[in-house]
């Protein structure tokens, strides 16, 4: 029974949005809560807009919750998020993400230069570098941290928003895929 699984988390692609609309708002925010790294605050939010008539109006929803947040709860959205190579404290999406990129076979040279660039980063920033690196190589990965550093930080700030709502993407894309 799909609105009793709080204790097991489905896997996504075993729901349809149907399925998804149908659960009880305490299964549904869990199953969502970490399309938007450890935020359960989105997925509550787009509750009174159910139901959802496809991924797109669902995916729409949450983007919409997020940009319409305050800078504060944006700002605390990406804190939440784990530096580039950490892995610790880190969602399932996240590891499946960073190790996609090879993120989690890096040399020791470029584990250093990602730790000295995420430490620059975070100084410059106040959160860590967010990127969906799905399938890039740590090389193209480095060159945009070093990139990413020459930035403001309000264009730094939209960046990382931008960055986020394309994982988001990608997180619900993998989940619903059959």
């Amino acid at each position: 029974d799909l609105i009793c699984r709080s204790e097991h988390r489905t896997t996504m692609a075993d729901l349809t949005i149907d399925d998804l609309n149908h659960l009880d708002e305490e299964v549904f925010v869990d199953e969502l809560d970490d399309v938007y790294e450890h935020s359960p605050w989105v997925p509550e939010r787009v509750l009174p807009e159910r139901p959802f008539d496809s991924l797109v109006a669902l995916r729409e929803a949450m983007r919409s919750a997020v940009d319409e947040a305050s800078r504060e709860t944006k700002l605390e959205l990406l804190r939440a998020h784990p530096d580039l190579g950490d892995q610790t404290e880190i969602t399932a999406s996240s590891q499946r993400g960073q190790a996609s990129a090879g993120r989690d076979q890096l040399s020791p040279e470029m584990y250093e230069a990602f730790q000295r660039l995420n430490d620059r980063y975070r100084e410059a920033f106040g959160f860590p570098v967010i990127m969906a690196v799905k399938n890039e190589s740590p090389r193209v990965i480095k060159d945009a941290m070093e990139t990413r550093l020459e930035q403001t930080e309000s264009e730094e700030f939209r960046t990382a928003i931008e960055e986020v709502h394309t994982i988001a993407q990608i997180r619900l894309e993998e989940r619903f895929s059959t």
